[in-house]
């Protein structure tokens, strides 16, 4: 991702800043998403692995980037406290 558009970007609901994922990060979202024990704000149980995404500054809140596109929706972010 643009690291200028990295930079400018913010969460919709804490309006703290946005870093990329770690793979570490993004392998423990994957894993809870197979074992079926993670859901979005909505609360739609995820059922496809994510490839890239977004984590708010104090790493509570984790937003899906969809074919290089961050989905900054309040219903499609994650909250990281169910891993």
């Amino acid at each position: 991702m643009d690291k200028k558009l990295l930079s400018i970007l913010c969460c919709p609901l804490t309006h703290q800043g946005l870093n990329l994922a770690s793979h570490d990060m993004l392998a423990s979202v994957n894993k809870a998403i197979q074992k079926g024990s993670l859901t979005n704000r909505d609360g739609v149980l995820l059922d496809k692995p994510l490839t890239a995404a977004l984590v708010t500054d104090d790493g509570k809140l984790l937003y899906p980037v969809s074919d290089g596109i961050p989905v900054l929706l309040e219903s499609e972010s994650i909250a990281l406290e169910q891993i």
